[in-house]
């Protein structure tokens, strides 16, 4: 039962309480300081699973407080059971799919387009991201903002604490509502509630669903101004073979960037001498396709604001991929000083980055620009353009510049209450080598597409083309010269009277690819004939599989001349099957076996993830993923073995493992990372790789590398 105290507004709306000078907010996650009595309280969450619309079997109850400089949540999460509530995360940005947790938007520009989110668990774990609504809208969790989080437990059920500074944030001082919402998950019932926005075609990702905060006024950023100095020493040994004398080499380097707040909307930032060793390691894979896989940006200066540079992001055109800037094939390339302005003019949302990069390897120096503007229109739609340039010295083309335009049109009004959205773009570049003769539509691409993201009919249509010279020289691209046409759609109703299942579901997928001259080049069919959500919250999936392959050029699988595709027409059938367990369980994972026609013969693939959390903090995670191709080439198999581990002490000190071999490179490689927040955004980062090549029967040492990094946040 709720205590008499709390008072639940009406309409989605609550009122923030400004802090008197001897109001005293004690951060211990405990919410006994007299003023928490006279703050308003937002109650009332109602189930989005399992039971549509219904109240929350175990209600939360949250206040809004904030002094000048700081914005105070305090939230009550009751629970009948305390002793079942589930909690294993610790560590920084992990996935909380195995937890109760709470987590909260801030819509700071009342626009109903973008949100910060923060979310933490039991434990006091700390996730926080940036969305922007859209198609394809999802959090990117990669940024970290500097707050802070305080929690407890009692009989009662579980409490957190947290102070947002108003810096971390962008906003219009001028606007005393911004837009806000809650959810609450509990886990042992596979139960999520929120506070606003509880429909299944709605959530938290929806900052047009969220409800109000009101009443915040005289709040400022000081001078905005954020200096982040760092130093880092390393050694390593290297050697290129096995035959070769080790190469050693210890550095001791530092930098750092600056951040000036010129208005609470408008942030830049430079950086100098930038270094990236904390940063994770790439996931391994082996890639048995004709093109290339994309790999996500991990380095923190290109996360900052990155949702303002998407681009039409369900299409993929990818004008702009930050990977491009600082890295070849892999290793670093040195980055002398960047720039970036990110924020809001007006109505507009803007960024620009800037990076220098030096020499390395033979390679020259070379400047990138990158800029983006969105303009807001109607109440969920934009309109917007991008532009990258890269400059690169002594080449016969110095200068490539790629531009685009897109339009989003969203709205969650159609049909009374349905989402639909429409999205369109152009993206063209400058020829990209000296002579280069092609036409503007051989180096562009342009496409469309409808989404209706609803529950339990969700479908979308796309047509796209791309040129076959499109090749942006800030961008990604891994297949050119074609004509698509994919058409999805999804069923999938809750099963509200059964004990076992929560869901069922059907999905097809259609994919119709084509040359520049219309002949069919790729004709995929999946059909999800069953899917099964149980309440438990394990997943069953069976699908049946067509593919239509036509190859005008001979193909190299492993690119070593050993197994040679001929050109022709190839037409293959199969089926998978995926099983994932529920999350919450100390051991279960996931597993998903395809069988299906492989060129001129047939490949089986195993993709498997097994999960351990024996204690809390200790988190484990080991992937397999094996292929056995039969071709009328010959047959081999692939293995790629990953264990990633991890024992979080505290969410302010963690040690990280991984370990990865495949039998293709024949490389074993580790990386181990020691973390300590010593406070939020001052982190000291120890991380050794050591990686080994197999030559005849042996594992040899060819790269060992220690660093050590220091990264201090001095505000201002």
């Amino acid at each position: 039962m709720l205590s008499p105290i709390l008072w639940a507004q009406e309409m989605g709306e609550i009122k923030a309480y400004r802090l008197k000078v001897n109001d005293s907010p004690v951060m211990d996650g405990r919410l006994d300081e007299s003023f928490w009595k006279q703050v308003n309280t937002a109650t009332s969450f109602r189930q989005q699973e399992p039971l549509e619309g219904q109240l929350a079997t175990e209600q939360t109850a949250v206040q809004v407080a904030f002094d000048e400089r700081n914005l105070y949540l305090g939230v009550r999460m009751y629970d009948s059971e305390p002793g079942n509530i589930k909690a294993y995360q610790r560590r920084r940005d992990a996935d909380l799919a195995t937890d109760d947790f709470f987590a909260l938007i801030l819509d700071t520009y009342d626009d109903q387009r973008s949100a910060f989110y923060f979310e933490t668990n039991p434990l006091g774990m700390m996730g926080d991201g940036i969305l922007r609504t859209g198609q394809g809208a999802q959090i990117n969790r990669d940024w970290n903002g500097i707050w802070r989080v305080w929690v407890s437990r009692d009989e009662k059920g579980w409490i957190a604490e947290f102070r947002i500074p108003f810096m971390t944030l962008n906003f219009n001082p001028n606007n005393e509502t911004w837009g806000i919402n809650f959810l609450r998950t509990i886990r042992r019932k596979n139960e999520i509630t929120l506070w606003e926005g509880y429909r299944r075609n709605q959530g938290i990702e929806r900052p047009q669903d969220a409800g109000k905060l009101t009443g915040l006024s005289q709040i400022n950023q000081g001078l905005g101004l954020e200096a982040i100095p760092y130093a880092i020493a390393s050694r390593s040994q290297t050697r290129i073979d096995p035959e070769t004398p080790v190469r050693q080499e210890s550095t001791f380097n530092a930098g750092g960037e600056l951040n000036y707040n010129i208005n609470p909307n408008l942030k830049a930032g430079i950086t100098i001498n930038t270094d990236f060793a904390e940063a994770e390691v790439d996931d391994r894979q082996v890639n048995l396709t004709r093109f290339p896989i994309l790999l996500p940006e991990r380095r923190d200066f290109f996360l900052q604001g990155a949702n303002v540079f998407q681009f039409a992001p369900s299409s993929n055109p990818n004008p702009y991929f930050s990977r491009r800037i600082g890295l070849q094939d892999g290793r670093t390339i040195p980055i002398n000083y960047g720039g970036r302005l990110i924020g809001r003019i007006n109505n507009t949302d803007i960024g620009m980055i800037h990076v220098k990069t030096g020499e390395a390897r033979e390679l020259p120096g070379e400047n990138f620009t990158v800029a983006r503007v969105l303009q807001n229109i109607s109440s969920e739609s934009t309109v917007g353009a991008i532009y990258t340039r890269r400059e690169t010295a002594g080449d016969s083309l110095p200068v490539r510049e790629t531009f685009g335009a897109d339009i989003s049109l969203s709205t969650s009004k159609f049909l009374g209450n349905k989402n639909f959205q429409f999205e369109t773009f152009f993206v063209g570049h400058t020829p990209s080598f000296f002579n280069d003769s092609s036409s503007l539509m051989d180096r562009s691409v342009r496409g469309f597409r409808f989404n209706f993201p609803n529950q339990p009919w969700d479908a979308h249509v796309s047509y796209r083309e791309f040129g076959i010279q499109y090749n942006p020289a800030v961008g990604f691209v891994p297949r050119v010269g074609f004509r698509r046409l994919q058409p999805t759609i999804t069923y999938n109703p809750l099963m509200e009277k059964s004990k076992i299942l929560r869901e069922i579901s059907w999905e097809y997928d259609f994919e119709y690819l084509m040359m520049m001259n219309w002949e069919p080049a790729t004709v995929n069919h999946e059909i999800r004939v069953l899917g099964l959500r149980f309440e438990s919250g394990d997943i069953l999936n069976f699908s049946a599989l067509h593919n239509y392959e036509f190859l005008d050029y001979t193909f190299d699988i492993l690119r070593d001349g050993t197994y040679l595709i001929p050109e022709g027409r190839y037409q293959n059938r199969g089926y998978s099957i995926e099983a994932i367990s529920a999350p919450f369980r100390k051991i279960g994972g996931s597993a998903t076996w395809t069988n299906i026609g492989f060129w001129t013969g047939r490949q089986s693939n195993l993709e498997a993830d097994i999960f351990m959390r024996p204690i809390v903090g200790l988190n484990m995670t080991l992937s397999y993923i094996y292929s056995k191709v039969d071709l009328e080439q010959g047959n081999f198999k692939t293995h790629l073995l990953r264990l990633n581990s991890s024992y979080d002490f505290s969410p302010w000190v963690s040690i990280n493992f991984n370990i990865q071999y495949d039998n293709v490179t024949k490389r074993l490689g580790t990386n181990s990372r020691f973390i300590w927040i010593i406070n939020p955004g001052n982190t000291l980062f120890i991380v050794h790789n050591h990686n080994w090549q197999r030559f005849m029967d042996r594992l040899r040492p060819m790269e060992i590398q220690s660093t050590i990094k220091l990264a201090y946040t001095f505000r201002f």
